[in-house]
């Protein structure tokens, strides 16, 4: 039974006590921004330390030892990708569903912030934005090769090898591991950080996601920092898979400049080794302004090398290629999301070498795009979020993988050599711009967009992390985002060394190893964001409207017949708007009763905004660190700080970027 909602959030007197917190029907809440609360911040010791224990434990085991480090992952992926792949394309479709229902049901009126919030970014510029995010050392590592390699070896149980009905499946196939699929697991991951951080006022870490199905109890306990852990570790994995791939990709344009032989995997780490010198000045000096212009750069240059290729290659060909290659991929969507264990062992190495690895890529790179997302979709409604956050990117990588691949696939047609399937992923990208004009240029070009791309990945990976062992502090101490960006660079490096001849081999392994366990979080994550909805306010009231609606209908003609009109005035027992729904409950109360930095309840009005206890913004400054321990950059970034976040800054820099 509900209880009478009441009309606004006045004081309520001690003879009367409200059933609401701060006597406000959970109806009529507008919504909490992060930057509304008091939150206490500083480094998670338990999340910190045993991820930096488990990870810096792992480098050591692959610097000492990498073949046994290759031997472990391989058996292991061996046995993974048979019993448990499976995971990884339940989490990516279920993903799809979930996403598309948010966006099309009701759902998708709610607002990623207060109801009177609005976008702080034009379209067009939450857009590019967005696009920044989609695109990175992927687009130039498997643009060509992926395509080319279909054409020549189509995907099991498809078409035949290098006809007309292979070209298609080949970018169709590409579009479907960079398109729909990995679009909805960051706009899922991103939307929920968004939705708890801005409407429900929580602080933006992954964990914070769970609180309808684990309470404040959980998420704040054990369950919300092996969350919190797990996700700290799925981005590093995710993150050193691109700077690994990264460094190959240079390492072939070094080799073409200098006329050099091979690089040996000691030229590679040399490579890592002077890109993480310029992370490090870039992470310390936080000139987030001049990793911002670099960010800006290299979007634009990639742009231009993809309009280059478009018009100095065989333009007319991908003009046609464009629309068959997106039809084929629409039509042939649920046959390949379908294909799994039961098609056979042929197709299980398919998987395990093409599709597992780019969900698990996408799997582990979800919490640094979709904290990225979330910020700057901040005042935009659900369905908005959804629509352009899954098709704006995915249409653009389209765009792109036809370009690259349709080129490929041509000179593959015209007999060139080096197209015919046998070459590395790195050597089709060179090989391809070799055939087309400025071929004496665009190889310096190519490795100043792919060490751009390093440099801003891991400063940008690294400052999220930073923000997830530290409470969601969007200012995190330097020294503990210096740490993580060196871990994800010795990640890389024992990926390197593991993988032996077969670098890639130990990148894919690896990245679907760390990524299995992380989808299952995903997977509760999609309940969590759910459940969440079901019971915002917007959505009560909704539903609410729909009661009353019918109820008076009814109501109507059984007393009026077709003479009668709608007011609102007291129902009679049972047959009010709320009849079925209990206001007064804990799960669409607790959210919104104010707290001081300690956790303790504190009377708010709604209406003024005044703190019983009268805390304001202006007086909640950092904690007193005249006499605090300095720590040894300089500052008092450990301390722990008790200060009102700022919603604009917690991700300002995670757009420097967010590229794979």
């Amino acid at each position: 039974m509900s209880s009478e909602p009441t009309s606004g959030s006045t004081a309520v007197s001690a003879e009367t006590p409200s059933p609401y917190p701060h006597d406000l029907h959970p109806g009529l809440v507008r919504g909490i921004d992060v930057g509304e609360q008091r939150n206490r911040f500083g480094i998670d010791k338990i999340v910190f330390f045993i991820t930096a224990v488990i990870i810096v434990s792992f480098i050591a085991w692959g610097v000492t030892s990498p073949e046994s480090v290759s031997t472990a992952s391989t058996a292991a992926f061996d046995w993974a990708i048979v019993n448990t792949g499976w995971l990884l394309n339940l989490t990516m479709a279920l993903g799809l569903v979930v996403m598309l229902y948010i966006g099309f049901s009701r759902l998708g009126r709610i607002k990623l912030g207060t109801d009177d919030s609005e976008p702080e970014f034009s379209r067009f510029s939450w857009v590019a934005m967005m696009f920044g995010a989609g695109i990175g050392v992927g687009i130039f590592f498997y643009g060509p090769s992926e395509p080319l390699a279909y054409y020549v070896s189509p995907p099991p149980h498809t078409v035949e090898a290098g006809t007309a009905e292979a070209l298609h499946q080949a970018v169709a196939q590409s579009h479907f591991h960079w398109g729909l699929s990995a679009w909805a697991m960051y706009a899922l991951v991103g939307g929920a950080i968004a939705y708890s951080s801005y409407r429900r006022g929580r602080v933006p870490l992954i964990s914070s996601v769970f609180k309808p199905l684990f309470g404040s109890r959980g998420t704040d306990g054990i369950v919300g920092k092996i969350i919190d852990i797990m996700a700290i570790i799925a981005t590093l994995f995710g993150t050193a898979a691109t700077l690994g791939l990264s460094a190959v990709q240079i390492g072939q344009g070094v080799e073409i400049i200098s006329g050099a032989g091979p690089l040996t995997n000691n030229i590679l780490l040399v490579i890592i080794a002077v890109l993480s010198v310029g992370f490090i000045v870039s992470a310390v000096s936080g000139v987030t302004r001049g990793i911002r212009l670099l960010s800006n750069t290299n979007i634009s240059l990639t742009l231009g090398l993809v309009a280059f290729v478009f018009l100095a290659g065989p333009t007319l060909f991908l003009f046609n290629l464009i629309p068959s290659g997106i039809a084929v991929y629409l039509d042939e969507l649920l046959p390949m999301i379908s294909k799994s264990l039961s098609w056979g062992d042929d197709t299980v190495e398919f998987q395990g070498w093409w599709t597992a690895f780019y969900w698990a890529w996408w799997i582990a790179w979800t919490p640094f795009v979709g904290m990225f997302i979330a910020k700057i979709s901040r005042g935009r409604t659900l369905r908005e979020f959804v629509l352009v956050t899954m098709l704006a990117p995915t249409t653009i990588l389209i765009l792109a993988f036809t370009v690259f691949g349709g080129t490929a696939i041509r000179n593959s047609q015209n007999g060139v050599e080096g197209f015919d399937g046998s070459a590395s992923s790195q050597q089709v990208l060179f090989d391809m711009f070799g055939q087309l004009p400025l071929a004496q240029i665009t190889p310096f070009i190519l490795i100043l967009v792919l060490a751009i791309f390093f440099v801003t990945s891991a400063d940008s990976a690294s400052l999220v992390m930073g923000t997830m062992s530290s409470k969601g502090d969007p200012e995190p101490n330097k020294l503990v985002v210096v740490f993580w960006g060196l871990c994800m660079m010795g990640i890389a490096i024992v990926m390197l060394l593991a993988g032996g001849e077969t670098t890639l081999t130990a990148l894919q392994n690896l990245t679907i190893l760390i990524a299995l366990p992380f989808s299952a979080v995903l997977l509760l994550m999609m309940v969590a964001f759910v459940r969440d909805l079901r019971t915002d306010p917007a959505y009560i009231r909704r539903t609410y409207a729909r009661s009353a609606v019918e109820n008076a209908v009814v109501r109507g003609l059984e007393e009026h017949g077709d003479d009668f009109g709608l007011a609102v005035e007291p129902a009679p027992e049972g047959r009010g708007a709320g009849a079925d729904f209990d206001s007064t409950a804990e799960n669409v109360t607790e959210w919104y009763q104010r707290t001081d930095e300690d956790g303790n309840a504190v009377d708010y009005d709604y209406d003024t905004g005044e703190w019983a206890d009268g805390w304001t913004p202006d007086s909640d400054d950092t904690t007193d660190t005249a006499d605090a321990p300095v720590d040894a950059d300089g500052d008092h970034g450990d301390v722990e700080k008790q200060r009102r976040t700022d919603p604009g800054s917690w991700a300002d820099d995670a757009h420097d970027g967010t590229q794979r």
